[in-house]
Formats: C-alpha cells, structure tokens, sequence
C-alpha cells in the first residue's frame, strides 16, 4: 500500500499508468468486451468484480487527460441509438466524473462501435473491468503533467 494512491490501482496498472506517454490512450472496458481479441500484444489488465465507474475513478485520479484534444474522452455509442442517445451506465460515469472533477462531460465523445474498436486496437493498453451492464466502454487520452513553460 503507498499512502495517497487509490487501492484499487495494483502494482500492474500503476506500471501501465506510469509507462503511458503523452497521447497514450487507456480502455476501459465491460466484462463483454472482446478484450483478449483486441488487446493482443499490449497490457491487459483484468479487475474482475470491479465496476467501470470506479476503475475510471481510480485510474483518472492518477491520469490527466489531455488538455489538446477536444474530446480527450470517449464511450462506445449504443448501436441503433439516436444521436445523444447515453446508456444509463455511461450518464452515471460521465456524471460521476464531472462531478469529481476528473472528466468534464464536454470532453466525452461518442463513438460508433467499429471506429471504438479501431481506436481500441491504437491504445496503449486495456483494463477490462467486470462491468456487466453493456456499452460501458471508455478509452481515456493521457495529457501531460508538467511545470509553466519558462520563457
């Protein structure tokens, strides 16, 4: 245990968090999530019994996102949804965060679910929750932590 670190994080994805740069993306996925598939040949980090809230939690109190891109954040869009449309599980991630200061809802984006799953294939590594409600998939861009430019 090290003080002031979320317990949940164990020593295999702090490494994850910590081997990141900037511009790496992070996946969090459901328990349905085709992560063994898509994850071949990067970290898979597994957490059963953990809900995607709380690892999204966990992982972004360490994590920045970044501040260059407009939407920094994404979830897999519910097919045959409208426009907007946001599951319960991803309006009570999104809410949470925002309210925790983490992610700003301005910042997610939806993402239909074959271009979720090319980005997924681009990501720097996967934690795949057992998250059992679906379409609660997230990737989160890392940004920089960094002193003022001096000039």
């Amino acid at each position: 245990m090290l003080k002031g670190i979320d317990p949940l994080l164990t020593p295999e994805l702090l490494k994850v968090l910590a081997e990141m740069g900037h511009g790496d993306a992070i996946v969090i996925a459901d328990a349905n999530f085709t992560a063994t598939t898509l994850g071949v040949g990067k970290p898979l980090v597994r957490m059963p019994g953990v809900g995607a809230l709380r690892t999204a939690q966990a992982v972004l109190s360490l994590l920045p996102l970044d501040a260059g891109v407009a939407c920094p954040a994404s979830y897999m869009q519910v097919s045959d949804s409208p426009i907007g449309y946001r599951s319960a599980v991803q309006r009570t991630l999104i809410a949470a965060l925002d309210a925790d200061g983490l992610a700003h809802d301005a910042q997610f984006e939806a993402v239909e679910r074959f271009a979720f799953y090319d980005r997924v294939r681009a990501a720097y590594a996967i934690v795949h929750t057992g998250e059992m409600q679906p379409y609660a998939n997230f990737i989160f861009v890392k940004g920089v932590l960094s002193d003022p430019l001096e000039g």
